[in-house]
Parts: structure tokens; sequence; C-alpha cells
């Protein structure tokens, strides 16, 4: 099931400009794209029309949207021309790990795997309202030590209809 993510930052990252994002349809697109960048690793989101849209690394995921909602945003890195490692970290949109199916469709040339390399695990205490990376499954603020909630619960997300 697919949802789309809000953006939770700072207005002061939100761009004044529209979507800023290279869109990526293809292989083709991809190594285009490289060609052109400064290092191998890409901000990445996928916004609600479907389609790929990848940024320099230093981006921000939002300018990358637009300011739009996504269905999934992160990182990816790039060698030798192939998708070597994949992320959803982004703490502006702070995305489940389950984005990674917007993804992969959006973009199945890239990879054959069936889900992030490198997952990242969002949660928000409910005591102290602080966001929290989860490591090792262990589900307990950093800043309070409050158990935190073994479902998603970062920002506004809308589930969507298939």
């Amino acid at each position: 099931m697919a949802h789309a993510y809000s953006f939770i930052g700072p207005d002061r990252l939100r761009p004044a400009l529209p979507t800023s994002g290279t869109i990526i349809t293809a292989a083709l697109d991809v190594e285009a794209w490289l060609r052109r960048a400064d290092e191998p690793v890409a901000t990445f989101t996928v916004g609600l029309d479907g389609r790929l849209r990848l940024s320099p690394r230093r981006s921000e995921h939002v300018a990358c949207a637009g300011g739009l909602e996504v269905l999934a945003a992160g990182e990816l890195g790039f060698g030798g021309g192939r998708l070597t490692w994949s992320s959803n970290q982004s703490t502006g949109y702070c995305p489940d790990v389950d984005c990674w199916n917007a993804l992969r469709d959006a973009a199945p040339f890239l990879t054959s795997a069936e889900g992030f390399s490198r997952p990242f695990v969002f949660r928000r205490c409910d005591a102290c309202a602080q966001l929290n990376v989860v490591k090792d499954a262990w589900f307990v603020c950093l800043w309070c030590s409050a158990g935190l909630p073994q479902q998603w619960n970062v920002g506004n997300r809308r589930t969507l209809s298939a």
C-alpha cells in the first residue's frame, strides 16, 4: 500500500522555485545524470506522479520534490554507473522503509533488490516529541528514554488507494 508523505522539516528549506530534481525514466537518464554530477551519490524523491527525481546529495529532498508530497525519499549511491546502495534517509520527509516499493516501481531498471540496503527507521517519541532514528530494533527515545512506537508515527502520511 502506497503512502504520501508530507514535508515535516523547517519552512526555510521549502523551495521558492518549482521542482529541482531531474526526472529519471531509464538507465540512460541515470548515466547522463552521473556524468554531470560532482559525486556518485544522489538525493532522490518519488513524487505522487510516480516519477523518480535525482538531485545532488547536498540538495534538500523538499527542493528535489518541489515542496510537494512524496511517495519515497532518500539517497542512492552509484559505482561504475550502477546502483551500489540505497536508503530512505530523509529527515525532511522521514518516510517509512516500505517506501522502497515506490522507488522500485518508479525505477525498476535500477535494482532487483527487495528493500533498502541502508534502511532508516524513523519514530517520533510520544513523550517528548523528539524525532528518533531507531537502531538495532531498539525502540527507546534517545532524548528521554521513553519507549517508541513500533508503527511509523513521524508526521503527516496519507494512505493512497491502489
